[in-house]
């Protein structure tokens, strides 16, 4: 059924990690609704919106570091995302 794709460990962590991030988004949101704020972006955001920042921002720097780093370790991209996406949610 799922011959189409080739389903690594690694796949298979990614989509349980997203998984698991909008389900802690979707139980944090049922109970502890959350009005919109405005951070350093000048625009009112939700959890939500910050977020699909932050996943939009970190495929960005993945791509960034595939392009400028070479064969330097991907994990250090992962690690620059952490902290980009923690820097979102905290003053975005």
């Amino acid at each position: 059924m799922l011959d189409w794709m080739a389903w690594t460990w690694q796949t298979a962590t990614f989509f349980a990690a997203l998984f698991a991030t909008l389900t802690v988004m979707t139980v944090l949101a049922i109970r502890w609704p959350e009005t919109e704020r405005i951070g350093m972006l000048g625009l009112p955001t939700t959890r939500g919106d910050r977020l699909f920042l932050t996943l939009l921002g970190a495929a960005f720097i993945h791509l960034g570091w595939l392009a400028l780093a070479g064969d330097a370790p991907l994990w250090g991209a992962s690690i620059v995302s952490l902290l980009y996406g923690a820097a979102m949610f905290r003053w975005a």
